[in-house]
């Protein structure tokens, strides 16, 4: 055999290991024949493929499924102990660090409040560091096996010759080189992304986006981001970002941190929020330290009619006219209200911005919309970062070397 011949034959091996994965690892369990008929796949090319992944570690036999007429059939899953993932969210209030094993399911976490924190490139990369050994000790892992680091920052990620860049506006973080300052506390494949990207990613694999092909997804803290995620299904769903918190929905109106007015931004972003509740002549001063915990109490206060509830109910009509604005432009079957401001204040506000997006909305267009809260809670962001080493494995069929 030729050595053109051997790498033809090795890659088609590694296609056929990859797409394999992908499935039972989206599908959740796989009979071998249920794996031919979605792959097209020879039965002999699936059980050579399905043989490799057992002995790997990667994929078990974990029960049967009765078959027509015939024997029972085994079902194949992914082995979550077949390695660990560590997710790490990058925000303005926090830096949450999230250890999960490779199907994403949470066994760690831990998070450093930035209120009384310099944003500082060394300062975060410290946190993120410090917190990748916190939540490996804690769980009784060698930061050496991990499968690989995902984190999501605020801002774009700009590929270089070596490596890649940050550029995070909000974070005055200009061609940062986060992953060189990690390189000391990160041995593992480290994945660097767009925060609203990877949340995007992991709602439509996990939580709110399930079952639609055309969903976005919103992320709601300080700052205010979206990511559009399309896909047939879920394992074939692909997210991309967009800056629609600085989308002007009032002319002239409040001014933003990115040097306009009127942006989407400046009226539902947290601080924007609890602005707006302290300009109030009748409003008692919030007592709470830090961002979150004063939306948490403004939040709290609004259970009750008075200023917070009005701030919140003002909040919900800017926020269903920044979600209008996404349905006639884009036409999505699902909007997915997530992060933390979401977590906080959503319940409260999500009738209100059904009923604003309704309003204006094209009424063709917003009759096949649903507008729904995330479903991952407090670890989303994190958990979308993790996926990031997860999608590499996928691709692969395998495990990534180290750095």
């Amino acid at each position: 055999m030729t050595l053109a011949m051997r790498h033809t034959t090795r890659d088609l091996r590694r296609r056929n290991r990859a797409a394999l994965l992908s499935h039972i690892y989206h599908i959740g369990a796989a009979s071998r024949v249920e794996l031919v008929q979605a792959s097209g796949l020879s039965s002999g090319s699936v059980s050579n493929v399905v043989g490799d992944l057992v002995n790997d570690g990667m994929v078990a036999e974990v029960g049967s499924e009765d078959s027509d007429g015939g024997r029972p059939r085994a079902l194949l899953r992914v082995r979550p102990e077949f390695g660990k993932v560590v997710g790490v969210d990058i925000g303005e209030t926090h830096v949450q660090v999230g250890l999960f094993d490779w199907t994403l399911q949470r066994i760690a976490s831990t998070t450093f409040a930035i209120a009384e924190t310099s944003l500082e490139p060394e300062a975060v990369a410290w946190m993120v560091g410090s917190g990748i050994a916190k939540v490996t000790v804690e769980a009784g892992v060698d930061p050496a096996t991990l499968l690989g680091v995902g984190v999501g920052v605020p801002g774009a990620v700009q590929p270089t010759a070596d490596g890649t860049a940050v550029h995070a506006p909000t974070l005055r973080w200009s061609g940062v080189r986060l992953d060189q300052m990690l390189a000391t506390s990160v041995r593992v494949p480290l994945y660097i992304d767009n925060c609203a990207r990877t949340l995007g990613q992991a709602e439509m694999w996990r939580g709110a986006g399930r079952g639609t092909s055309r969903s976005v997804v919103a992320l709601l803290g300080v700052g205010i981001g979206a990511a559009l995620a399309t896909g047939p299904s879920s394992r074939d769903a692909t997210s991309s970002t967009s800056e629609w918190g600085h989308t002007v929905i009032v002319v002239g109106g409040a001014p933003c941190r990115c040097g306009s007015r009127g942006c989407l931004e400046a009226y539902v972003g947290a601080e924007a929020v609890l602005s707006r509740y302290a300009e109030l002549s009748g409003g008692r001063p919030i007592e709470a330290v830090g961002t979150e915990a004063r939306l948490a109490e403004l939040a709290a206060r609004a259970e009750a009619p008075g200023p917070a509830a009005g701030v919140l109910d003002t909040t919900a009509e800017y926020l269903g006219i920044g979600i209008a604005n996404l349905v006639n432009l884009l036409a999505p079957d699902r909007v997915v209200l997530a992060g933390w401001v979401a977590e906080v204040i959503g319940p409260q506000i999500l009738p209100a911005v059904r009923a604003a997006a309704r309003r204006h909305s094209l009424p063709y267009l917003y009759g096949q919309l649903q507008i729904q809260l995330g479903e991952l809670g407090t670890d989303a962001v994190a958990l979308g970062a993790a996926t990031l080493p997860v999608v590499q494995i996928l691709a692969t069929g395998e495990r990534l070397p180290a750095r």
